[in-house]
């Protein structure tokens, strides 16, 4: 084998190396900027999911407020047994 057929040689694949680890990185910085994006619209989705939560908590509330305020429990039950008679 020639000097220069070596040279040759082990300067291919260092080229042949190089781009293979370009182009990992680049699937790699794909990647992550992806799951990035991900985490981000999750954060923004669970803070709607709470806020809606607990609108429906005080929604909840003040049913049960309006339920149960100024009535005898038991009234309320008969008047419910009075509307599944009807």
């Amino acid at each position: 084998m020639n000097p220069f057929e070596f040279v040759f040689i082990i300067l291919g694949g260092v080229f042949v190396l190089g781009a293979l680890k370009m182009r990992f990185d680049a699937q790699a910085r794909i990647i992550a900027e992806r799951e990035a994006r991900i985490e981000q619209f999750d954060k923004g989705r669970e803070a709607e999911l709470e806020s809606e939560v607990e609108e429906l908590r005080e929604r909840l509330h003040v049913l049960e407020r309006i339920t149960v305020d100024g009535r005898e429990t038991h009234l309320l039950s008969d008047e419910i047994e009075k509307l599944r008679d009807k």
